[in-house]
């Protein structure tokens, strides 16, 4: 019989720029204890008594500086940040976002620098067809063509969560 799992909760923020088609890709610092130089968009932990969409809101916020829109979920995750073991392991929500201002973007020291790009010029740059980060940008791409104004707009009002 398995055993029923603890699991650190995960988020992902894919800001996403309407105007321009673009996406906000960030360059992990070099000294990250984890994935230092790749490519990523905002992600973070889930805190203890926090829910998926707060800790969207404070990562997005404490990594660059900005509040978003959540528009839809991309996807769902479950991966090791690591070795494959229990306390490595994560659960992830991965969230498709807007932010009134694109210009606005302040870069942590989380993060060395940070670009807007097409999906195309997103592929180009992560030159890996079986990133996460690469399956996320087309997924949200096809999710995004296929979304309804009133599915988008009652996400709007009324967010993912239930309590």
């Amino acid at each position: 019989m398995a055993t029923i799992g603890r699991f650190v909760g995960g988020i992902g923020a894919l800001l996403y720029n309407p105007e321009n088609n673009t996406y906000l890709l960030l360059k992990r610092s070099a000294d990250r204890d984890y994935g230092g130089g790749n490519w990523e968009c905002v992600t973070g932990r889930v805190d203890q008594g926090e829910g998926f969409e707060t800790a969207l809101h404070r990562e997005v916020m404490e990594e660059i500086g900005v509040t978003v829109q959540i528009e839809y979920i991309v996807s769902t995750s479950h991966f090791y940040r690591g070795a494959p073991t229990p306390e490595n392991e994560l659960i992830g929500i991965v969230y498709c976002c807007t932010t009134a201002d694109p210009t606005a973007i302040q870069k942590s020291i989380e993060h060395s620098e940070y670009r807007w790009v097409t999906a195309a010029e997103a592929y180009t740059l992560l030159n890996d067809p079986d990133s996460w980060l690469h399956k996320v940008i087309e997924r949200a791409e096809i999710i995004r063509q296929h979304l309804s104004a009133e599915l988008k707009q009652l996400h709007r009002d009324q967010g993912f969560e239930i309590t």
